[in-house]
């Protein structure tokens, strides 16, 4: 019987020769991982469970970075924790601050995922290895802790919802802008426990930090995880950065979906997602004018190396407007230097960005930009709840890294010719 892109490497971890959604499915874990906020919990669950050592210490990742440079007691304490275990246990893919950077950002960097796997991280935006060609999803602590001690772990094969996008995009339009006219089409719970299968040419002529933007949101849209087709561009991407070899699926002819929802992308302008959801889309057209105190580019949805270019390009020869902060912080140490070799930090600073390490930052409201009552931001991360990044009576706005360049030169939500 056809499958799915997602039935296939569900069933090929689960040692299946088909799978349907429903069904419920032991399967191999490739690569299990977590961060300084997610890995103390699970480091528990595991040391519980009294098994000696970890299922492999090469399939497993720990990454601190939602709380470094660490910022009190607490989150030192938390990252220790995490530091320590992975020297107990010879973990081989533990990256200290200096090596590393943003886990979703790094885990493909290093050439850790490849098409094909399935990969279990204790963070909802593990989704975001789907741009590859794999299996991702995210897990609570308890699940990981499991992980770390089985290898192994449970799931329900889910349906899978494609999404084609045919035409040209315009010249400001980016990935970020393709998933929030999507998210606004669907909502925050149209895709509950569905795979999201992005398609179509629009997505073929993606590059990877795009088509990285697009499957790190699908969880918004409550999806379990989302998902590409690998291409020559996937495999150009992952040709250099790993010495295994890919395991490359598509979908089958006639694989049973449980809608396909064709967009046309001809039309579509930059789009703001208005507080407080990411669902919440307007188009840049009809924003208004909205002023704003802070504009942060980065996080593991937009602080990639084409970001910081396409914020580099926005505002060479502007300045970031006086009473407005903007805050860049690049996704990981090697895109950093390779920001600095082209000149962009550089621009970034002359417009009078501050620019952060390797990190977070503020996406979660817990370290380097916090908002003030009343304050608004413009961010390029993910999400946009109540108190996502600071007081409970602050206001963010999502949109790409264009839209928020645009924004620090004028000081309000605004698009490239407004500049």
């Amino acid at each position: 019987m056809p499958m799915t892109i997602t039935e296939k490497i569900l069933a090929l971890h689960a040692h299946c020769d088909h799978v349907s959604p429903g069904d419920l499915i032991e399967v191999d874990v490739d690569m299990a991982l977590a961060n300084d906020i997610t890995a103390p919990l699970a480091i528990k669950v595991f040391e519980k469970m009294g098994t000696p050592s970890v299922f492999d210490r090469e399939k497993i990742a720990l990454i601190p970075d939602h709380f470094v440079p660490n910022k009190d007691i607490n989150s030192a304490q938390q990252a220790k924790a995490m530091r320590e275990f992975a020297a107990r246990h010879g973990i081989v893919h533990y990256y200290e601050m200096g090596q590393g950077g943003i886990e979703h950002v790094i885990l493909p960097e290093k050439g850790l995922v490849m098409p094909g796997d399935l990969v279990i991280g204790a963070d909802s935006h593990t989704c975001t290895y789907g741009a590859l060609g794999a299996f991702s999803s995210g897990v609570g602590s308890t699940d990981l802790g499991v992980i770390m001690a089985t290898g192994k772990t449970w799931l329900k094969v889910p349906p899978t919802i494609k999404i084609h996008y045919e035409g040209g995009l315009s010249p400001w339009v980016r990935g970020k802008d393709l998933i929030l006219y999507t998210l606004g089409m669907l909502g925050v719970d149209g895709a509950n426990y569905r795979a999201l299968e992005f398609s179509g040419t629009v997505i073929t002529g993606l590059s990877m930090d795009q088509r990285f933007t697009m499957t790190n949101m699908a969880v918004e849209a409550g999806a379990k995880n989302g998902i590409i087709e690998p291409d020559g561009i996937t495999l150009s991407f992952v040709a250099h950065r790993s010495h295994r070899a890919p395991s490359v699926c598509a979908s089958d002819p006639g694989a049973d979906y449980e809608r396909v929802i064709r967009i046309e992308v001809d039309t579509i302008e930059p789009q703001v997602a208005f507080p407080h959801s990411p669902a919440n889309v307007r188009p840049l057209s009809q924003v208004g004018n909205i002023e704003l105190d802070q504009v942060f580019i980065g996080s593991c949805t937009n602080g990639r190396l084409e970001d910081l270019r396409d914020a580099a390009t926005v505002l060479r020869g502007h300045s970031v407007k006086k009473g407005v902060r903007l805050i860049v912080i690049p996704g990981s140490q090697l895109l950093y230097a390779e920001a600095i070799k082209e000149g962009i930090i550089g621009a970034l600073l002359e417009a009078g960005a501050v620019i952060g390490p390797p990190s977070c930052g503020p996406c979660l409201g817990g370290h380097l930009g916090v908002l003030a009552e009343g304050e608004r931001a413009l961010s390029t991360t993910n999400r946009n709840f109540i108190g996502r990044m600071g007081h409970p009576r602050s206001e963010v706005y999502l949109a790409s890294p264009i839209v928020a360049a645009s924004s620090a030169i004028r000081g309000c939500i605004a698009g490239p010719e407004d500049r």
